[in-house]
């Protein structure tokens, strides 16, 4: 069993404890004038019971891989983990606290995984905490489940959440709790602060759920409601929830927002606003602080340092691994490698492997099977590769046959299954992905259509904002998809994803540039991706090799490759599957003496990573530029493109054949645009 701290604080003590927290917590927001008190004051009781009684942690080593994982879903109450982070004795001194949202601080607004030390996520955007809180929960069972050996439990943690109102009301608490019951994650343990109060009031005349019986019905274990400002009672909920019901726990604990504040306390003023001055002199009375801005007596300090027990329950549990390291060693190098996110010394020499297999096979397939070829490859050589999809596995083909189905038995122990069936989660799938990913030992990647990475898309822009390697695979990604129409035709989504900074978006035109996409995604620890693929086959292409695809962009064709010994008049650019129309359309204007270069583009962010140099060397300056892709216009300007062959309207439901001829997509579109650049 988890390690736990020693000793409990006594009633006196755990008050003082409790009021320490909300002293930081209305000291530093009423310095910054900026900041939400209410939560951290309300929630300061809970925190002493979780942190000062429960949590398995060491200050000193904020990275440990058998540490406990604490997630602050409702992170706009960041004051109260800098609060307790800084207690217990991590790495934030009380000068970053005075510090509190101002630039480069180690306190920003809302927490922020690799900004301060013990922050395990970052967090805001409500109902996105709990549900990376399910993927880590969902990792560790799985790392357990396959590392785990009789007598030697080496992954064996808890996952804590915070909650509040906001968090059970977005949607996506929804689908992530849902699934939590489902994989039956008996070591997630949520506390919902219900404290009834959001930024416009009391919540009752819009939330009107009976929460309990809806956690109920997900097939979780429900504790309370409990007091939630009485420390030993939220214990004993903890201690209850501990014992292991065969399913994931939520601990409603009834609170006051902004306890301790005799004139804001139970009101939607303490909920994201200073305190003021007076207000603040008037809570120091009511609580008996009477200790001056961010000073804390020795005594406060003593009893929150957790310290001493963190490096002994580390200690523990170092010494419980040695012995499982010496009786198996390779289980024990495989485990620490997978935490540490390394990839075997064999993943280059698969991804060659993978790139000559399709050299050979020159196979003309959509790339949505040829990311499944890919996948094959590399799900057979890494077993950390956790796929799934969000009910289009079918469609999005990101099973393989090293990844059976994830499935769990009536005791909720995994089947040693790879590939995940989200169902219609889209939103709930990337933010777990996002929690597995932050939990390590896996890289996690998910599918579903191009079109619903709209309901996805705040989930990725937080893997993008947290550098983390999370993969998706969007299919089906322009008017190709035909007879659906344009409820389901991407025709935005490819520019719009390349907007997120960080996000590496990728449309490859064949077999070759879809492995090469794997390979790099695979191998950016620090970057998402995004992989766009198409339902229709699309031609290969024998010239493409690696290390041209993995800058981005590179040159496919020369004149001189359809006969012509001229030098290039105009460069046509495109990707994915009109690729294969520029090709045709350069063979069309060879015929007519017209020599145009045709540029590949499978990923525009990693292209405009690229030197000055290389960039030039691909699309010179004195060249006109003509881009071809199936979506929106307004992206490619930026490349100073004389023309670009687009779509800046919706789809048709037809035949893809049809709706390309229909909207211009075409060989002699392509050919005839060129002409008429040419001509000025």
């Amino acid at each position: 069993m988890s390690s736990t701290p020693p000793s409990n604080p006594q009633p006196a003590e755990a008050t003082i404890m409790a009021n320490a927290v909300r002293a930081l917590a209305m000291d530093a927001v009423q310095q910054a004038n900026s900041g939400h008190p209410g939560a951290p004051m309300g929630m300061a009781d809970i925190a002493v019971a979780l942190w000062g009684r429960h949590l398995k942690h060491n200050p000193a080593d904020p990275l440990w891989a058998d540490r406990d994982r604490f997630v602050l879903s409702n992170g706009h109450g960041s004051m109260l983990i800098y609060a307790l982070l800084h207690l217990t004795g991590y790495a934030l001194p009380l000068d970053e606290l005075r510090k509190f949202r101002q630039l480069h601080s180690k306190t920003p607004g809302h927490p922020e995984v690799d900004i301060t030390p013990g922050v395990e996520t970052t967090t805001g955007p409500l109902g996105q905490g709990i549900t990376n809180a399910v993927g880590m929960a969902l990792a560790e069972k799985l790392l357990a489940h396959e590392f785990n050996r009789p007598g030697h439990a080496v992954v064996d943690h808890h996952t804590y959440v915070f909650l509040g109102d906001g968090c059970l009301m977005e949607g996506i608490s929804h689908e992530a709790c849902a699934l939590a019951g489902a994989w039956k994650l008996d070591k997630l343990i949520a506390i919902y602060d219900d404290n009834g109060i959001s930024i416009d009031g009391q919540v009752t005349p819009w939330f009107i759920d009976d929460t309990a019986k809806r956690f109920e019905a997900y097939g979780w274990s429900v504790i309370g409601p409990v007091d939630g400002h009485d420390a030993d009672a939220v214990d004993a909920a903890i201690a209850k929830a501990r014992q292991g019901s065969g399913k994931p726990v939520l601990i409603i604990a009834k609170t006051t927002i902004g306890k301790g504040s005799p004139n804001r306390a139970g009101t939607a003023k303490a909920h994201g606003e200073a305190l003021g001055g007076e207000e603040i002199a008037l809570t120091r009375e009511a609580l008996g602080w009477s200790h001056e801005p961010f000073v804390l007596p020795d005594e406060v300090y003593t009893a929150w340092d957790a310290k001493e027990a963190g490096a002994a329950a580390q200690a523990e549990w170092t010494q419980r691994f040695e012995a499982y390291r010496a009786e198996f060693p390779e289980q024990a190098a495989e485990l620490l490698r997978r935490m540490r996110g390394e990839l075997p010394a064999t993943f280059a020499q698969h991804a060659v492997d993978a790139m000559v297999a399709a050299h050979e096979k020159a196979e003309t397939v959509a790339s949505r099977k040829a990311s499944q070829l890919a996948l094959e490859a590399f799900t057979r050589a890494l077993p950390e590769l956790l796929g799934g999809s969000a009910d289009l596995t079918g469609s999005n083909l990101t099973n393989t046959s090293s990844t059976p189905a994830l499935r769990f038995d009536e005791q909720g122990t995994p089947n040693g299954g790879r590939h995940i069936n989200y169902g219609v989660r889209e939103f709930g799938m990337a933010a777990i992905m996002n929690g597995v990913a932050l939990h390590g030992g896996f890289i996690p990647y998910g599918g579903t259509f191009l079109t619903f990475s709209d309901y996805s898309r705040n989930a990725i822009r937080m893997a993008a904002l947290m550098k983390r390697r999370v993969i998706h695979v969007f299919t089906h990604d322009s008017i190709g998809l035909g007879e659906d129409g344009p409820t389901h035709q991407s025709v935005e989504h490819a520019a719009s994803l390349r907007l997120i900074p960080g996000l590496d978006v990728w449309r490859p035109a064949d077999t070759t540039e879809t492995i090469a996409a794997w390979t790099m995604a695979i191998g950016n620890a620090s970057r998402p991706s995004a992989l766009l693929l198409s339902r229709q086959n699309l031609p290969y292409l024998p010239k493409a090799q690696l290390d041209e695809i993995s800058k981005g962009a590179y040159v496919l064709a020369e004149p001189s490759e359809v006969g012509l010994k001229k030098k290039p008049q105009a460069v046509i650019l495109a990707t994915g599957s009109e690729v294969g129309l520029a090709l045709h359309a350069q063979q069309i204007l060879a015929v007519q003496g017209i020599a145009v270069r045709v540029v590949s583009v499978p990923s525009t962010t990693v292209f405009d990573r690229q030197s000055v140099a290389y960039k030039t060397q691909v699309l010179p300056k004195n060249l006109p530029r003509i881009a071809v892709e199936a979506g929106v216009t307004d992206f490619w300007w930026k490349y100073g493109c004389a023309a670009v062959i687009g779509l800046d309207r919706y789809g048709e439901s037809a035949p893809a054949n049809v709706l390309f001829k229909e909207f211009g997509f075409t060989a002699d579109n392509v050919a005839a645009t060129v002409r008429k650049v040419l001509r000025g």
